[in-house]
This record gives structure tokens, sequence and C-alpha cells, in this order.
């Protein structure tokens, strides 16, 4: 058992996540740039919250230095906006590129000395099924996550030799808070017919493949991207 942080664990599939590794005995450290959403999840599942955007150097830094030596890290803070590439607006691109992609590589770099200390960790990076498919009208939000599997890839390599494990996760069509409005009314129903399972997937599903990976289980998986999607892109690897 062991400290994990999960970022943007205010609600929907961070909040499963941190529910999921605390019940497996773990001292999650609940993350958001929401405090009171933080604070609300942590008295919820028995963790410490901590206020934090990933977007601020300065500020991951100083959560890392707060929270000390962890054995475990799920970056899932994310955020996406809709509409054509070419049409977006400057700030959403700067916004979705800076809370996924760099975000994640904030936190990697603040907390992975602290494992590197510890001789082992694990680390679990959220993805997207839209970066195995084309997607269009989201913007830069697949690129983003195409890049964090590359960067998932690249810290595994990095990191193997200090006993760092680092994969990531790709969820699919999965209902949470952010998500609902693409869900409401016949859409439901027309989007889980695209998936092979034939159901939209939920937050406990995603938490369940991060504690697999997390855990000693997993002890030899390191440098995978692991789509929970129903089977959803099946077809385009």
């Amino acid at each position: 058992m062991g400290v994990a942080v999960v970022t943007g664990a205010g609600q929907g599939i961070g909040r499963a996540i941190a529910s999921r590794l605390a019940n497996d005995g773990h001292r999650a450290a609940v993350v958001d740039m929401n405090g009171v959403k933080a604070k609300a999840v942590a008295e919820a599942i028995g963790g410490d919250a901590y206020e934090c955007d990933v977007t601020d150097r300065a500020g991951v830094r100083r959560l890392a230095e707060q929270i000390g030596a962890v054995q475990m890290l799920v970056n899932n803070a994310g955020i996406w906006s809709y509409g054509p590439l070419t049409g977006a607006a400057d700030e959403d691109i700067d916004r979705v590129l800076a809370v996924n992609l760099v975000g994640t590589i904030n936190c990697c770099r603040a907390f992975v000395p602290g494992m590197v200390d510890l001789g082992w960790g694990a680390i679990v990076n959220l993805s997207s099924a839209a970066a195995a498919q084309a997607v269009p009208a989201v913007e830069v939000y697949p690129i983003a996550k195409s890049a964090i599997e590359t960067l998932t890839r690249q810290l595994a390599l990095e990191l193997g030799p200090s006993g760092i494990r680092v994969n990531a996760i790709g969820p699919g069509s999965t209902l949470t808070e952010g998500s609902a409005p693409a869900y409401e009314g016949a859409s439901r129903e027309q989007r889980a017919q695209a998936v092979p399972l034939r159901r939209i997937g939920t937050p406990t599903d995603i938490a369940n493949a991060v504690a697999f990976l997390v855990s000693e289980q997993a002890s030899y998986i390191s440098g995978q991207i692991l789509y929970v999607d129903g089977g959803l892109t099946a077809a385009s690897r």
C-alpha cells in the first residue's frame, strides 16, 4: 500500500479512480483545481485534499513538496473543447494543451524524483480513444492525447531502470458530469450502438483498469496504452 496522487479528482473519472484506490488500501491524495470539490471527495473516501492547477509549474512543485514521496501518480486532469481545429480560439488551444499535455509533464517532473528515491513507482497517464481514431470537431484534444501516449512510452524507457512503470489508459465513450451533454436524448443509445459491447462506459470501468496497472499484478507491464473502450478502437489499430 502507498500514497496515490490523482489529479482532476474532484469529479467524474478522477473521483472514481481516487475512490477505488482508497478502497484498495492506498492513501489517496485528491488533487483538483476546485478545492471545494477536492475536499468533498477526500472526506468521502478518507483521503487528503489538495487544490492545485496542474498548468502552474511552480504550484505543482510546491504540491509535490507538500505531499512528499509517493508510490503512484495518476495524471487524470483534462479538458476539451468542441469545434473544427482551424476555427478554434487561440485561448482554447492553449488551455487544452496546457491542461492535458503540459499538466501531465509538470506532474511527472515534480513527483518522479521521489519515486526514484524510493526505488519504485507506478504512473498512469490518461489518454483517450480519440488518440487512436481520427475524431473531427474536437480541436486539439486528440493531438494532446496522442502526445501523452508518446510521453508515456518515452518515460517508460527513461524511468524503467529506476523501477518506475509508466502506462496510459485510453477511455472510450464514458458518461461523466463533463461529458453528459454529449449523451442527452437519443444520442446516448446511438453512441452505445457504435461500441462493439453496445454500452457506454462508466468511470468505474476506467478506475478498475487504473487499479490494475498500479498493482503488483501489473509489475511487468510498462510503456503500454490500454484502451478501455468496449472495443471501439479495435478497427483502428
